[in-house]
C-alpha cells in the first residue's frame, strides 16, 4: 500500500465540523462563495424588507407563505402570549442587569418558562407550534424589559392594539414608535431569522435529537449564541465604531489594528467567501436611520472602514456589522444587541426542532482518540 493510499485509508478529524453534512433540511439554502441565502427557496433580499416578521416565521415553520387569514390568526395567537407570568417577570425584576450577561439571563427566563408549561414535555407538532407561538410573543417582552432595566428604567407592560415590531419598540421606549423605527426593526427580525446549521441551531438539533423537550432545545441555543464567537461580533461591532468615533480616524486604528494582528469585528464569516447578502439591507437601513437622526457620522465610519479593509485584505462586511448601527439608532442598550438577534432567530431554531423530531435520529459522533495506548492498572500499593 501507497503511503498516499494508507493516508486516505485513516480516519480523518474535520476541525470545527467544517462543510461536514450533518442533517437533511429544507428551512435555508446557502451558496456561501455566491453569497446566496434563501429561506424556503425565496431570496432574502426579494422580501427581507416587505415581509412581516411573523410571516416570515410562518413561512420558516410551514414551507409557504401564509394566506392573510392564517397571517391575521396566527398574529392574533403571538400577540395574546405577550404577556410574562409573574415568577418570569419577578426574576427580569430582581437580575442584576448592571454586572449580569442579558443572555444569560435571557436563558434563564426561557427556562423558567419551561418549568411552568405543563406541556412541556409533549412532543407532538401541535403542541410544538403552541409552544413556539408563546415564546415569540414573550421574548420581546422579555428584551425590552432587561433594556429597561439596563437603562435604570421600569419595565413596560405590552401594547395589546400595536403590532409585533411596533410593540417590541414601545416596551423599549415607554412611547409609540414611529412607521420608519417598526419597519427598521422588522426587518432586521427578518434578517436574523434563519442562517441554515450555524453552532446555535446544530445545537438545538442536538438537544431535541435525544427526545428533550422544545425550552431545552431553546436554552441550549441561547447558550450557544451568547458566545462571542457566535452572537458577540455584534456588540462587539458598535464598540469599533465608538472608539473610532471619525472617518479621519479610520486608517490610524485599521493601521494599529493590522499592524497587532487583531481582527475587526463584523468581518468574515464561515461560510460566506463575499459580502454577506444580509449586509446590503442593514447598510441601506444604518445609513438612512443614521441620517434621520442627525448621526450621519456612524455610517460614514463604517463605510470608511468597510471600503479600506476591502481594499487591504479583501475582506467585506457580514450582517452584524452595519445591523450593531440600526440597533444603536433603534434606542437598544449596546449590550442588548445580542438578545435582540435572539428573540428573532427562535423562529429558525424553532423550524429545525420540528425536522428533527420529524425525522429523528440521535446526534451522535466519535472523537478520535489521541491519548495513552492500553496500560495495565497498579493498585497504590505498587505505584
Amino acid at each position: 500500500m501507497s503511503e498516499a493510499e494508507s493516508s486516505e485509508s485513516q480516519p480523518q478529524v474535520v476541525s470545527g465540523l467544517e462543510g461536514v453534512l450533518a442533517c437533511h433540511s429544507s428551512v435555508c439554502f446557502i451558496d456561501g462563495p455566491a453569497g446566496t441565502l434563501r429561506y424556503r427557496g425565496y431570496e432574502i433580499g426579494d422580501f427581507v424588507t416587505s415581509a412581516e416578521f411573523l410571516d416570515v416565521a410562518w413561512l420558516l415553520w410551514s414551507g409557504e407563505w401564509p394566506s392573510a387569514q392564517e397571517s391575521a390568526l396566527f398574529v392574533e395567537k403571538v400577540a395574546v402570549n405577550r404577556e410574562l407570568p409573574s415568577s418570569v417577570l419577578s426574576l427580569l425584576e430582581t437580575a442584576p442587569m448592571e454586572t449580569a450577561n442579558p443572555m444569560a439571563v435571557m436563558r434563564t427566563a426561557v427556562s423558567l418558562l419551561g418549568v411552568e408549561d405543563s406541556s412541556a414535555d409533549d412532543y407532538s407538532i401541535d403542541s410544538l407550534w403552541e409552544k413556539a407561538q408563546g415564546l415569540l410573543g414573550r421574548l420581546p417582552t422579555i428584551v425590552a424589559a432587561m433594556s429597561r432595566r439596563v437603562a435604570g428604567r421600569d419595565i413596560v407592560a405590552p401594547h395589546p392594539e400595536l403590532g409585533h415590531s411596533a410593540n417590541y419598540l414601545y416596551m423599549l421606549t415607554g412611547e409609540p414608535p414611529s412607521d420608519s423605527a417598526a419597519y427598521a426593526l422588522n426587518a432586521l427580525l427578518n434578517t436574523y431569522a434563519e442562517h441554515e446549521l450555524n453552532a446555535s441551531t446544530f445545537a438545538a438539533r442536538t438537544t431535541v435529537g435525544t427526545l428533550s423537550d422544545y425550552y431545552s432545545a431553546i436554552v441550549t441555543g441561547l447558550g450557544t449564541v451568547k458566545g462571542a464567537l457566535h452572537g458577540g461580533a455584534v456588540d462587539d461591532a458598535m464598540e469599533v465604531f465608538s472608539r473610532i468615533g471619525a472617518v479621519e480616524n479610520v486608517s490610524p486604528y485599521l493601521d494599529a489594528a493590522l499592524a497587532a494582528r487583531v481582527k475587526v469585528p463584523g468581518f468574515g464569516h464561515r461560510v460566506y467567501r463575499t459580502r454577506d447578502p444580509r449586509a446590503e439591507a442593514m447598510d441601506n437601513l444604518a445609513e438612512t436611520m443614521g441620517a434621520e437622526m442627525g448621526e450621519p457620522h456612524w455610517h460614514a465610519v463604517a463605510s470608511s472602514l468597510e471600503r479600506e479593509l476591502r481594499t487591504r485584505k479583501g475582506l467585506s462586511a457580514n450582517v452584524d456589522y452595519y445591523s450593531a448601527l440600526v440597533l444603536h439608532h433603534l434606542g437598544f442598550p449596546h449590550k442588548m444587541f445580542t438578545s435582540v438577534i435572539a428573540s428573532s432567530r427562535v423562529a429558525g431554531w424553532t423550524a429545525h426542532i420540528g425536522e428533527q423530531y420529524a425525522n429523528n435520529r440521535l446526534i451522535r459522533p466519535r472523537a478520535l482518540y489521541g491519548g495513552q495506548p492500553a496500560r495495565t492498572y497498579q493498585p497504590s500499593s505498587a505505584r
